[in-house]
Parts: C-alpha cells; structure tokens; sequence
C-alpha cells in the first residue's frame, strides 16, 4: 500500500510538472492602461525583478520605465515603482537582467521625437538587485538604435545585448532597412563595441539569441514592414560562429504579423521559440521546441489564444531548470506570467491555424 501511495504520488508531482501554471502579474487595478514590453530576470537571492514601461500610450510622454518583483517564496508581486523617467521625454522597451557574478543591468529607449526612429538607447545599474539604481548613461548616441531582448552571456566574459536600428519614421510601417546587430560589453575595459548587422528582405528588429551545441549562435528576429495580414511574413532568422560576424537574414518556417519573438538555448542544449502563428495577428501565442539544433520544433503547445492579442513574449531558464514566460494581453493592459518545465512542451502537438504555403 505504502508503495503505491508512493508511486501516486510521484505520478501526480511529475504532472503537476509537465502543466503550464500561468498567473496575473498587474493588470488596470494599477494605474496606468498601458502596461507593454516588459522583461524579467532572476536575481541572486532568488527574486523575480520585471520591468515594464507604462503610461497613457505607446507615443505619449508621460511612460516611464516601473520595476517590480516577486521575493522568492512569494505569490505577491510588490507594488510597481518608477525606476525612469525622464521630464518631457518618453521611455520605453525596458530590458532587466542580472549579469552572472555582476550587476543588475536595466536597458531601455529613450525617444526624443514623434517615433521610435528618434530613439537612443539609455542603461543603469544596480548593485543591491534593483534596491536602488545607478544615474543613466548614454549605451547607444545613434538616433533609431532601440533596445527589447535578453542580453546573451558569453563564455570568455562580458555579454552581446541585442539592439536594432529602426528607420522608416513611421507609426505604421517598419522600414525595409531595418536591422538587427549586437552592442558586446567588454567588462575588462567596460567599454562597447558593434557587431556587424543584420539586413534582410523587408527588415528586422527585435532579435533574441540563442546557442547550439557546437557553440554556433543563432538569431530570430521579428520581421519589418506594416501591419496589415500579409501571406509572406515570416520570422528572420540569422546565425554566427563568433557572434561578431552574422549572415544576412533569411526568412525562417515561423511565420510574424510584425510581432516580437522570444527565442533562448536552455540548459538541457534543447531550444525555445515563442512566437505568434499568424501573419495577420497576434495570436495564438506558440512555445515551440527542438531536440536536434534547430532543425525541427515538432514539440508546439498554444499559451495563449482567442479573439485578444499575446504580445511580445520574453522567456528565461532559473538555475533549477524552471521556465519564466512573460507576455502583455488585453490591448496592452495586463502582463500575464507563465511558469513550466521543458516537459510540458515536450510530447505536444497542439493543432495550429494553416498558413500560407512558403514560396
């Protein structure tokens, strides 16, 4: 008997690891309608810290960049405070992360005209994990160069923090020479430098990296152009063997509306990519998995999906294995949290809406 309820119960506990646990993390009951992308990262004591910008809307000068965290052991988030804001100037895009053995960094843009093309790159610094924060500085002077996606550490020090440069100076349209690169913090002589950029056929931004097994990296970014359905929009995908020298982008098997992606290497060797399987909306919201270094993702479970948008998702790996996803819905009001293990990916095949056949 005693070895049945044993086995039951391991049953149930490996079940309970293979759900995806998905939980509200601020929504319109904190002022302010606006709530968009937003980041998060693990902090050393065991902390979630996520930083979001906020405001009365994406183009109003009134966002600022809030912090907030989950203490480890909690189910509460603590109460959002302002961690940027600048008088007169918006903010957006902010990035959190906490550097293995260094400190907490926060990236995020600075926008100095009517639109993103008029942006600079801003940073800070934390030495007590987002207690309090550095004075800003200046990452980016490149009028166009923005921030949104995970800073990647590399093995003989220092870190590649994804950026793109968006032209076109437009509300609606993301011009064609759009293009993603990477600024490389070098921590020995803290100083940055410039990888070489990214072009492909309608543009990219938004790049998020990951590594393969044999240490190549590889890139996935959002495409460029409008926002109207298209039938060849699809995911920009590029890859490196230095991280310094990238090929141009080429259109990857994941179709894009114009939409952020999430994309990481997890411990395991195996890969994620989050993305919108449409190419005319942003749902459903996909966690896709391969198994054999980016040659297939058989493995897709839908996180989110329905007459609403899921919107730019951001995923981390903590040090015991747990996935973090983070995401925005309910016109950029609410920022929803999804906790899992590579097991409640591995073995699905939800069905997914049929696109158009990739020329």
């Amino acid at each position: 008997m005693r070895l049945i309820t044993v086995l039951t119960c391991l049953a149930m506990t490996a079940s309970a690891a293979a759900e995806l646990v998905t939980t509200h993390v601020i929504g319109p009951e904190f002022p302010g309608q606006y709530k968009h992308p937003a980041s998060i990262t693990a902090l050393e004591n065991g902390d979630l810290y996520l930083a979001y910008y906020g405001g009365g809307g994406e183009y109003e000068d009134d966002s600022c960049v809030w912090g907030m965290r989950l203490p480890k052991g909690s189910s509460d988030w603590t109460t959002p405070e302002i961690i940027a804001d600048t008088p007169f100037l918006a903010e957006g895009n902010p990035v959190v992360w906490q550097e293995p053995g260094g400190p907490l960094w926060l990236f995020y843009v600075q926008r100095y005209g009517e639109t993103w093309s008029d942006s600079r790159v801003k940073g800070k610094i934390s030495e007590d994990g987002g207690e309090t924060w550095s004075d800003n500085f200046i990452v980016a002077y490149e009028l166009g160069t923005m921030v949104q996606g995970r800073p990647h550490p590399l093995p003989r020090g220092g870190f590649l923090l994804p950026v793109y440069h968006e032209t076109g100076h437009d509300h609606d349209i993301v011009g064609s020479d759009t293009c993603s690169f990477f600024l490389r913090w070098h921590p020995d002589t803290q100083t940055w430098s410039e990888t070489q950029r990214i072009y492909s056929r309608t543009g990219n931004l938004q790049i998020a990296v990951g590594n393969l097994r044999n240490g190549k990296f590889v890139g996935y970014a959002r495409r460029g152009g409008g926002y109207d359905p298209v039938d060849d929009g699809w995911v920009v995908r590029s890859e490196s063997l230095d991280g310094q020298k990238w090929t141009s982008g080429e259109d990857s098997a994941f179709p894009n509306p114009n939409a952020a992606i999430a994309f990481i290497s997890l411990q395991s060797g195996n890969l994620i990519m989050v993305y919108n399987h449409s190419m005319s909306g942003r749902t459903p919201l996909v966690i896709a998995l391969s198994e054999d270094d980016d040659e297939s993702y058989p493995h897709r479970r839908i996180v989110g999906a329905g007459d609403n948008t899921f919107a730019y998702p951001y995923i981390i790996q903590q040090d015991d294995g747990t996935i973090r996803l983070i995401y925005t819905t309910n016109s950029r009001s609410t920022i929803k949290m999804v906790t899992f293990t590579e097991d409640a990916i591995i073995g699905h095949v939800d069905e997914l809406p049929e696109l158009p056949a990739k020329e």
